[in-house]
C-alpha cells in the first residue's frame, strides 16, 4: 500500500511544474490583453493554428477539465484513468463514450492511435519522448507546462485556439480573472499569514517558491514558509523549524483519492505537536484536484485557501 501511494504521489509531482521561469512576485495583477495576444506556441515551439478538430484526446485532468469548461467537451474520444472532472467525464466513462488510454505518465500510444484524433492536448508529465513519438505517428500534439496562474490563464487560450473555442476560452480567464482580483482585493489589508502546503509525507512533498500553489497561497493573502523553488522534499526537521501558522494538505491518499492520509499524519504525529499550525488546530485540507491540477480550478483554489487561512 506504502509504495502504491507514493507511486500515486509521484504521478501527482509530474503533473506539476517545476519551477516558474518568471519569479512569482513579479506578478502584482493579470492583464487579459497580453494573456490573449500570447504567441500561439505550445511550450514544445509547436505552432498552434486554429481549428475545428472533431475527435480530441486529452493525455492530462487538467486539460480535460479545460476541454469541457470551453466548450469541446462533446468532442474529446479518450481521457486518461484519472480524469474526472467534471461529473459528466465519469459518467461518459462508465457509458463507453469516452475510451480511458491509461494513466497520466503510462499513456497507452496504441490506444491513442486507434481513437484517431485529430488533436491530442498533452502536457510535459506525459513525457517528451510519448509526445513526439505521436508527432511522428502524423498526429497533431500541443503540449503544455504551466509554471504560473497566467500560464495557465494563457494555455487555456491556447487550447481554445486550438478547438475553435476561442470565444468560450476568453470568457473562462475573464471569470478567472475576476474571481482572483476579487479575492486579491479583500486581501490587500489582511495581515499576511505564513503558509505551508504539504502534498505528501513520505517523503514530505511541500510546494516551494515560484510555483503555482505558491502563487495561489500569495494570491490568497498567505506567505509560503519555504524559500527554495519549485516542488521538494523536506525533512520533519525543516518542516519544524519552518514552523508555519497554517498547514494546507491536499486531500486523498493521491490520485485515487481516498482517505485524507497526509492531514492525519500532520495531526496524529508527536514530533509536529508544537508547530504553531498544529497546536493551534489550523491544518485545513484542500480538494487534490483543485490545488494541484493546472486548470481553470485554481481560481476556486484561491478563494478556497483565502477563506481557510483567514478564519
Amino acid at each position: 500500500m506504502r509504495k502504491h501511494t507514493i507511486l500515486l504521489l509521484l504521478l501527482i509531482a509530474a503533473i506539476l511544474p517545476l519551477c516558474s521561469s518568471k519569479p512569482a512576485e513579479e506578478h502584482t495583477s493579470f492583464n487579459l490583453t497580453e494573456i490573449l495576444n500570447a504567441t500561439p506556441v505550445d511550450d514544445t515551439g509547436y505552432t498552434i493554428n486554429e481549428g475545428n478538430p472533431q475527435r480530441i484526446v486529452s493525455l492530462a485532468p487538467s486539460n480535460t477539465e479545460i476541454l469541457f469548461a470551453i466548450g469541446a467537451g462533446d468532442r474529446v474520444v479518450g481521457v486518461t484513468d484519472y480524469c474526472n472532472y467534471p461529473p459528466e467525464v465519469v459518467e461518459k466513462k462508465k457509458k463507453g463514450e469516452l475510451v480511458s488510454i491509461g494513466g497520466y505518465t503510462t499513456i497507452n500510444i496504441e490506444k491513442v492511435v486507434s481513437l484517431k484524433p485529430d488533436l491530442v492536448v498533452a502536457t510535459y508529465g506525459n513525457g517528451i519522448e510519448n509526445i513526439e513519438t505521436l508527432r511522428r505517428m502524423g498526429l497533431t500534439v500541443i503540449a503544455f507546462d504551466p509554471k504560473s496562474v497566467e500560464d495557465v490563464m494563457k494555455d487555456i487560450i491556447l487550447i481554445g485556439v486550438a478547438t475553435g473555442e476561442k470565444e468560450n476560452a476568453t470568457k473562462l480567464v475573464q471569470e478567472m480573472l475576476e474571481r482572483i482580483e476579487k479575492v486579491r482585493e479583500s486581501m490587500k489589508d489582511k495581515p499576511k499569514v505564513r503558509v505551508a502546503h504539504i502534498l505528501w509525507y513520505d517523503p514530505i512533498w511541500v510546494s516551494g517558491k515560484n510555483t503555482f500553489i505558491d502563487e495561489v497561497i500569495r494570491l490568497a493573502g498567505g506567505e509560503n514558509v519555504f524559500n527554495f523553488d519549485g516542488w521538494r522534499t523536506v525533512s520533519v526537521e525543516d518542516l519544524i523549524a519552518a514552523n508555519p501558522d497554517v498547514i494546507i494538505v491536499s486531500s486523498g491518499s493521491g490520485m485515487g483519492g481516498g482517505k485524507d492520509v497526509v492531514y492525519e499524519w500532520v495531526v496524529s504525529d508527536d514530533r509536529l505537536s508544537g508547530i504553531k499550525a498544529v497546536k493551534e488546530g489550523r491544518v485545513y485540507v484542500v480538494d487534490a484536484d483543485i490545488i494541484n491540477r493546472p486548470s481553470y480550478r485554481l481560481a476556486e483554489a484561491i478563494e478556497v485557501v483565502a477563506d481557510l487561512i483567514h478564519k
